[in-house]
């Protein structure tokens, strides 16, 4: 082999070995930045954009008086959204009230109600899909109609389930500062 020849072997294994490291640091950005962000993405249940009447307010136990949701304002009627991708797992009545829940990846679990069903258990849902229509009725709202929107993170081995509030699940417009002149 001459001289040339071995330049030209080094030359191209250091090549790959470099695009190889590349390829390689590309593949950890990637799974980094997917691992940063939370399962899925959520949105308003109710579109346009409604008030907030009631705010989450979480029992210090379970088991102590709490407001373990959001009450949004809406109307009799209005389409109901899935926030999230998810599995329906429950669409049905508890106590006299029509609720739907849905389980979103991380053990993440959201509740709508008073809402009149349009799907049924087991169906996969994206966010934005109309889940059904929400009812008057719901006790406390000063609105004609209020869905009470709630969250909870399941129990896992280490810890306990948690009721969460479901407006830290929305990704707001983010600031944009204008520079001081």
């Amino acid at each position: 082999m001459t001289r040339l020849g071995r330049v030209d072997g080094r030359y191209r294994r250091r090549l790959i070995s470099i695009i190889l490291g590349v390829i390689a640091l590309l593949g950890l950005a990637a799974e980094q930045s997917v691992s940063a962000t939370p399962h899925g993405e959520f949105s308003w249940p109710l579109q346009p954009r409604p008030a907030v009447e009631r705010q989450f307010d979480k029992p210090a136990q379970d088991w102590l008086p709490g407001h373990r949701g959001v009450d949004l304002a809406g109307a009799p009627g209005q389409p109901v959204f899935a926030a999230g991708d998810g599995i329906v797992v429950f669409a049905g009545t508890v106590a006299g009230k029509p609720v739907v829940s849905i389980d979103h990846p991380g053990g993440l679990r959201t509740t709508y109600e008073p809402v009149r069903a349009e799907v049924s258990v087991g169906l996969r849902v994206a966010r934005g899909t109309r889940i059904g229509n929400l009812e008057a009725g719901h006790e406390g709202c000063a609105a004609a109609a209020c869905l009470h929107w709630g969250a909870r993170r399941e129990a896992s081995g280490h810890s306990r389930r948690e009721y969460i509030d479901p407006l830290g699940l929305l990704h707001p417009t983010p600031l944009r500062l204008k520079p001081v002149t």
